[in-house]
């Protein structure tokens, strides 16, 4: 593939920003796709890049989750599920030195050499690839930023005498239980995090850590792929790990890449070992001063594929790279899988013709969450692709009814729950493919169901194995006298928290805000602790559709009122402020408070929608600046400062956008839809948030075509709302126009006031400013 647009490898450490930096510049674009290596990164990307600029810009796409909107702008995607032959003008791919790892390399160097934004590319990773990205892609600049914060080595410790704030690495699951079991004893207790979890499941155990409640973290290497967690020492407690072959050292780059997950930020961190096991000679050195040997072969498998037959698919996935630096993968589990369906004479018979092969070949790229027995995985395949090659071309609802039911059960111990976790993935990711099952929505709404509710039972087995209930203070208590107390939340999760202003007397809300304060539940309706998790987790995970925002700008869950629209950076960008949930924990009322900027953000995308489709994107640049003065104003601007723009409209222009609803007045430029009950309300949301309190208008009545300017509101209130003052009266945009045309005909203003919303006596003054 030809580089015509420029590409960027930002290489170098841990926490030197390289994920901020691209997330910020994607957004800097007006369309862009990121890749990350991990499904809960990716969840954590998505909720980070939502909160900017709102769910409906953002896609979210994994094997076993797609949220897609009607128009996004972004996709957060995982590497495997990005959709390669979507153009985009910025693309990134994070943690590119996975290309070297031997089961998911050939797709890293797949979008390695061959998926490019339009505009702009970034790859991202870890400095040991910098003379093959050189050699690789030499049209590449190579960039490299040092670490924000220093990363110290100290040495060995033992697992009584942690710093709190720690994480303790193990590479077993049975290793990692016996840790906690240990942190339990001694400490009061640990959160787990294991790759086999869940999101929803890492995410509760995640917020134990990030609140306090629990001062360590038992965890494989899973948290060693930019997981932003606040941790400030790691401590291994092995050196060894199984990589799905052969139990084998951690190289020194890996070590540096888990190490590195201490410090945040500008906070520094330390790594070591768990005594007596000791890092050997030159490792901590190494990670210290992040000096490791580059890496010398990437793993490849040719995008070429030839779907004329089995046999030559199998060939075709077997070609051998022409650069000496690429090493074909050997043991992919979907080639292996392919191989296996193709001694099956039946299979084989089903499988002929591109279109037959093509779908086996889908068919064998279903992931083996279980990792149970390879021969009960091709089994399963055997079956799907059987059902999906017969007459009907979908699975048998009857069959995946049987099948996830009999998952669908919340009893069991910890590891009987993660393999049932795993098994409803499979059938996750099998209803993500609306060709294959009848009704996909309703079987992915399933399947989540399912997973929500096995990770809630998860999430509760392990707090009663590895915490000891009693409260963090009372923990930290027990800690040895050389440990430092437990910090409070991150600054991230201390952002202002405050009851709502109340609603003005005689406001036209009032009404309403007082039966939603009675009717709203106190914190004691959250008790107990795992109603308020499972509360929180379906909060967070829920659509735009279930919040609501009143004109005060408060936000409601139902009746529960859960925070307020805020001033932010601009009048499009509020800020949120929670209602009183400090039953919840910090770390709770952080993800709370994520999910409601990101409905703000909603919010006025949603209201915005008129001015900000394609076709609006397309137009001239002068339209183009009319319409941005437009979303300055949310839906209103004065002719006098779109002058320019104006003047340099064509008649097709100013035809275009009249078809759009958007007109271009003599003194007002509006949109139409945005003068609707709906809108309005919701422009009376925002500017409750971005004036000071007492300069917001009242809200009109229904129909109302103008309003007496009060003392003390800011005109500028009236205009955001689609209520230009003129003199005495804010009279509506589309109003203000009406008459403007009826007093240039010679109309005299008195006869023009029941138009106006005003006495006749009044009606001279508006018209004089009108004509002004």
């Amino acid at each position: 593939m030809v580089d015509a647009s420029p590409i960027t490898a930002v290489l170098g450490p841990t926490n030197t920003g390289k994920t901020h930096r691209a997330i910020e510049r994607m957004l800097s674009h007006d369309s862009g796709m990121i890749g990350l290596p991990l499904r809960l990164l990716a969840r954590e990307v998505y909720d980070r890049v939502s909160t900017q600029v709102g769910e409906a810009r953002v896609a979210l796409v994994t094997g076993e989750e797609k949220r897609v909107p009607r128009r996004p702008d972004y996709w957060v995607c995982t590497v495997e599920a990005m959709p390669v032959d979507l153009e985009v003008d910025f693309l990134a791919i994070d943690e590119i030195q996975l290309a070297a790892h031997d089961q998911r390399g050939h797709v890293f160097t797949e979008r390695l050499l061959l998926s490019r934004g339009r505009r702009e590319t970034w790859f991202l990773g870890a400095d040991t690839m910098r003379p093959l990205m050189a050699e690789l892609v030499p049209t590449a600049s190579i960039v490299q930023h040092p670490r924000l914060s220093r990363l110290a080595s100290a040495g060995a410790g033992k697992l009584s005498r942690l710093p709190p704030r720690s994480a303790v690495v193990a590479f077993s699951t049975p290793q990692v239980y016996e840790i906690a079991e240990r942190l339990r004893a001694q400490r009061g207790g640990a959160a787990v995090v294991l790759g086999a979890l869940s999101p929803r499941t890492r995410n509760a155990q995640v917020a134990l850590f990030q609140s306090g409640e629990v001062d360590y973290l038992v965890a494989t290497d899973a948290i060693g792929m930019g997981l932003n967690l606040d941790v400030r020492h790691v401590a291994f407690a092995a050196l060894r790990k199984f990589d799905g072959r052969a139990v084998r050292d951690l190289d020194p780059a890996e070590l540096a890449q888990i190490a590195g997950r201490a410090g945040r930020h500008l906070a520094d961190g330390t790594f070591g070992t768990v005594a007596p096991l000791s890092l050997p000679d030159g490792v901590a050195a190494a990670i210290e001063a992040h000096r490791f040997p580059p890496v010398r072969r990437l793993l490849w498998r040719s995008s070429e594929l030839d779907m004329s037959s089995i046999d030559a698919l199998l060939a075709s996935l077997r070609a051998r790279p022409r650069a000496r630096s690429l090493r074909l993968v050997d043991d992919a589990e979907d080639t292996a899988a392919l191989a296996r369906l193709a001694e099956d004479p039946e299979v084989r018979a089903r499988a002929r013709g591109e279109e037959a092969v093509g779908l086996l070949w889908e068919v064998c790229r279903i992931p083996d969450f279980r990792k149970l027995l390879f021969e009960s995985h091709v089994a399963l395949l055997a079956e799907i692709y059987g059902q999906l090659s017969g007459p009907s071309a979908a699975l048998d609802a009857g069959w995946m009814a049987a099948r996830v039911a009999e998952i669908d059960e919340v009893a069991g111990d910890i590891d009987t729950l993660i393999t049932r976790i795993a098994s409803i993935r499979t059938w996750t990711y099998i209803s993500n493919h609306p060709r294959w099952v009848r009704d996909a929505a309703a079987w992915q709404e399933r399947t989540r169901a399912i997973e929500d509710r096995l990770s809630d039972a998860l999430h509760e087995r392990l707090v009663q194995r590895f915490v000891e209930r009693g409260g963090g203070a009372a923990r930290r208590s027990r800690s040895s006298s050389g440990a430092r107390s437990s910090p409070g939340a991150p600054s991230t999760q201390r952002r202002a928290e405050a009851e709502p202003p109340a609603v003005p007397a005689g406001h036209p809300f009032a009404p309403i805000a007082a039966l939603r304060a009675r009717l709203a539940p106190g914190p004691a309706a959250l008790a107990p602790e795992d109603d308020r998790a499972r509360w929180v987790e379906a909060l967070v995970g829920a659509p735009h559709e279930r919040f609501s925002v009143d004109v005060g700008g408060r936000i409601f869950d139902g009746e529960r009122l859960l925070g307020q629209l805020a001033r932010g950076p601009t009048l499009l960008l509020p800020d949120v402020r929670l209602a009183a949930l400090e039953d919840l924990g910090a770390g709770a009322r952080s993800r709370v408070l994520r999910r409601l900027v990101a409905f703000a953000r909603d919010l006025v995308e949603a209201l915005l929608a008129p001015l900000r489709s394609p076709e609006v994107r397309a137009l001239p640049a002068a339209a183009r600046g009319i319409v941005y003065q437009l979303e300055q104003g949310l839906g209103t601007a004065a002719a006098r400062d779109a002058e320019e723009q104006v003047a340099e409209l064509a008649p097709e222009g100013r035809a275009l956008l009249a078809a759009r609803g958007i007109e271009v007045g003599e003194r007002v430029l509006y949109v139409q839809p945005l003068l609707r009950r709906g809108a309005l309300e919701r422009r009376l949301a925002l500017c409750a948030a971005w004036f000071d309190r007492g300069r917001v208008p009242a809200c009109p009545a229904p129909g109302a075509v103008s309003m007496a300017v009060a003392r003390g509101v800011d005109p500028k209130a009236y205009a955001a709302i689609g209520y230009p003052v003129f003199g005495t009266r804010a009279l509506r945009a589309d109003v203000a126009e009406r008459v403007l045309r009826a007093l240039a005909s010679g109309e005299p203003a008195e006869r023009l006031s029941g138009w106006m919303g005003c006495s006749a006596r009044e009606a001279p003054r508006v018209a004089a400013s009108l004509l002004g």
